[in-house]
């Protein structure tokens, strides 16, 4: 039986939101879901967490041999080009020129992320510090704040047509767009589909989309593409999927004269994504495959190992979570924990 990442757990925002990722141990999937109650309609805040515990900055070599996921995913293959060769990047683009420093969540939902757990200021000066450390610990590369909305949350109800998935308002999005100007922060805009589709769900951002300082994620845990209902078991994204989102996100920067825009596709298990290799490359969207999973540091390395190194894409994403990243004694990697991976993250998220 090989190991795996088991399914996030799931938690309330207005029915059902995301929580977070739990790591299995090697050979143990643990799979358990949370169904959601109804949140409140205005945000849920608490006490900021406290300080990170200092960085003993260990170094690591991803496994050639063993039964880890990294291990299984390296065996026998060429090692992977890092950084992946492509189109140069046109001007305006973000990466690789910065590193971006993101906090994720959903403003109803203290489950959901650091983006609605705290206070608007308190979550502010809390990125702040983040962006203090990143550029303390990489002065080389320049640090972009931002803040990653999920503006369409997969739901424990079908709703009124059936795809269990509630689309925010507008209203929302301007709210966390004006928090992120703010601080010259991007805004993301991340979609958990449900059973409706990412050819339903992604036009309908496009005027956002048509701002030059926002940009797209697409979570493929959330896409049901078998009828499951989201929760039930992980769903799953092709590389077809993705390059159609890449092929609508180009277009629009050519039609509206954009900057590159940036296209965030979480990942934390092998077939969450499908066909990885038949990614596109297009300069006019740079793509992150952005590890999302929870747990110990050297179940999230090996997880980074399996699923970003050993598949490369285009750039490479990584997550931290303040709480579940530091449970059972564990702790939260550093940034310079980070900056030991192959390749170094440019996408870095916090929970």
């Amino acid at each position: 039986m090989t190991s795996r990442l088991s399914p996030r757990a799931l938690a309330a925002s207005i029915f059902l939101g995301l929580a977070a990722t739990q790591f299995a141990p090697p050979a143990v999937a643990q799979g358990a879901t949370k169904r959601a109650s109804k949140p409140s309609t205005t945000p849920q805040t608490k006490a900021a967490p406290s300080a990170p515990q200092s960085d003993t900055g260990p170094r690591y070599a991803y496994p050639a041999t063993g039964t880890s996921a990294a291990a299984r995913a390296l065996a026998g293959k060429p090692v992977p080009v890092w950084p992946v060769p492509g189109p140069a990047p046109l001007a305006g683009s973000v990466l690789p020129a910065k590193r971006i420093i993101a906090y994720y969540g959903n403003p109803f939902s203290k489950r959901m992320g650091v983006l609605g757990e705290y206070p608007k200021p308190e979550m502010l000066a809390m990125l702040d510090r983040e962006v203090a450390a990143w550029t303390k610990a990489d002065p080389s590369t320049p640090v972009q704040p931002a803040l990653h909305l999920i503006t369409t949350v997969a739901q424990a109800d079908a709703g009124k047509d059936g795809k269990y998935r509630m689309r925010h308002g507008d209203a929302l999005t301007e709210k966390v767009y004006g928090w992120a100007k703010e601080r010259n922060a991007l805004l993301f805009l991340d979609v958990q589909v449900g059973l409706s589709t990412i050819q339903e769900e992604l036009p309908r951002l496009e005027a956002w989309l048509s701002r030059p300082d926002v940009h797209f994620g697409m979570d493929p845990e959330f896409a049901m593409k078998n009828g499951t209902k989201p929760g039930k078991k992980i769903g799953s994204y092709d590389a077809a999927d993705v390059n159609w989102a890449i092929d609508y996100l180009a277009k629009l920067v050519t039609d509206k004269q954009l900057p590159p825009k940036i296209l965030v596709v979480h990942r934390f298990t092998q077939p969450m994504l499908t066909n990885a290799a038949k990614i596109k490359r297009d300069p006019r969207v740079q793509v992150v495959m952005h590890m999302d999973g929870w747990g110990r540091p050297s179940l999230k390395r090996d997880s980074y190992a399996a699923y970003v190194y050993a598949e490369p894409v285009q750039f490479a994403g990584f997550k931290l979570f303040y709480k579940n990243d530091r449970r059972a004694g564990s702790t939260m990697m550093t940034p310079r924990d980070l900056l030991a991976l192959t390749p170094k993250p440019l996408y870095v998220q916090y929970q």
